[in-house]
C-alpha cells in the first residue's frame, strides 16, 4: 500500500462495476478494466482505451439513433454538471444478442485540486431484473396457452425495434392464423379447440431460443413471432419449418378444404428498423402478407 496510486487503480479495476471519471466538459480522464474490458466485448467503436473520449458525445450519437437510453443518460449528466441535482440514476436495459441483461447509471461529483470532476458507473443488476420480470410475466401470460398475451408482444416488439435500430439489424416477425379452426371448434367443439391452441403454444416455443425471440397469442387463433437480428431468408426458414411442425401435429380438422389435418398461413416481414419509422410499418406489413396468403390458398408463407 506504499504507492497509494498504484494501489487505488489495483482497487477500481477489481471492482465489478463499470467506472469512467469525467471533466466537467464530459470528457473522459479515467476508466476502469471493468469498463474498457465492456467496450472491447461487446463491439463498441471506441473499443477498450476511452481516455480522452467525450461521454456526453457519445451519448449523443447514442440518442441520433434512436436509443432512448442516450438522450437521458446526456442529461442526466449535464444535471449533475450544471449542479441542478446532486446525483443522477436510472435503470436500462443493455441486452446481447445471446443474454438479457440491465445496468443502473449513477453520476456524482468529487472535487479535486479545485476542480470539478464526476463519476459515472453502470452497475450490472441483471439478476434482480430477472426476478422482477418473472413476476411480470405471470401478468403477461396467455391463461391458455401459457405464451405471451398481445400486451407483453407490443411492449417486447418496442424495445426490439429500438435495439434493433441501435445496432443496425435486421428483425422479422411473422403473424400465424390457424387455417380454417372455426370448423374446428364447430365439429370437435370447443375444448379440443382449447386443447389444439395448447398445443400450437407448446410449439411455438420451440422457435424462440434467444432473447431478441418472442412468441405469442396475438388473438384468437392468431400467433405472432419475433425473431431479432434475423434477416428474411432465416424467417422464411423458420416459417416454413414451423408449418411443416404444425402439420405434422396431426391435429384433426376433417372438414377443412385444405387439408384434414390442422394447417397455418403465415405472413412474413422484416425491416431494418431506422429512423423515420416504427415497428408499427413491420406489424401492418406483416398483416398484409398474413392476408396474401390466405388469398392463395392458405397452408403457405407469404413474404
Amino acid at each position: 500500500m506504499e504507492n497509494s496510486h498504484e494501489a487505488l487503480r489495483l482497487i477500481l479495476d477489481s471492482i465489478t462495476e463499470h467506472i469512467v471519471v469525467i471533466d466537467d466538459m464530459g470528457t473522459i480522464q479515467y476508466a476502469n478494466k471493468s469498463w474498457s474490458d465492456f467496450g472491447s466485448n461487446n463491439a463498441c467503436s471506441v473499443g477498450g482505451n476511452w481516455r480522452g473520449i467525450n461521454y456526453i458525445d457519445e451519448c449523443d450519437k447514442a440518442a441520433a439513433m434512436g436509443d432512448d437510453f442516450g438522450e437521458k443518460a446526456r442529461n442526466g449528466i449535464l444535471s449533475v454538471i450544471n449542479k441542478e441535482m446532486p446525483a443522477f440514476y436510472f435503470e436500462y436495459p443493455c441486452h446481447s444478442p445471446d443474454e438479457k441483461r440491465w445496468f443502473m447509471m449513477r453520476v456524482t461529483s468529487l472535487q479535486m485540486s479545485c476542480q470539478d470532476y464526476f463519476v459515472i458507473s453502470h452497475q450490472n443488476i441483471t439478476e434482480r431484473k430477472l426476478a422482477e420480470e418473472e413476476v411480470r410475466n405471470l401478468a403477461r401470460l396467455d391463461g391458455l396457452t401459457d405464451i405471451p398475451n398481445r400486451r407483453a408482444f407490443d411492449e417486447f416488439l418496442y424495445n426490439e425495434w429500438r435495439r434493433c435500430l441501435r445496432l443496425k439489424q435486421p428483425i422479422s416477425l411473422a403473424i400465424v392464423d390457424l387455417d380454417h379452426f372455426k370448423l374446428l371448434n364447430d365439429i370437435y367443439g370447443h375444448q379440443s379447440g382449447d386443447e389444439c391452441l395448447i398445443k400450437i403454444g407448446a410449439l411455438l416455443k420451440e422457435f424462440t431460443s434467444r432473447p431478441g425471440d418472442i412468441c405469442a397469442r396475438y388473438g384468437g387463433e392468431e400467433f405472432a413471432l419475433v425473431w431479432g437480428g434475423t434477416s428474411l431468408e432465416q424467417a422464411e426458414t423458420l416459417s416454413n419449418r414451423l408449418l411443416e411442425e404444425i402439420h405434422a401435429l396431426n391435429i384433426n380438422n376433417s372438414d377443412s378444404p385444405i387439408n384434414k389435418y390442422l394447417t397455418a398461413s403465415v405472413g412474413l416481414a422484416e425491416m431494418v428498423p431506422h429512423l423515420g419509422c416504427n415497428e408499427g410499418e413491420l406489424i401492418s406489413k406483416a398483416d398484409s402478407m398474413l392476408y396474401k396468403a390466405k388469398d392463395q390458398g392458405r397452408n403457405r408463407v407469404e413474404y
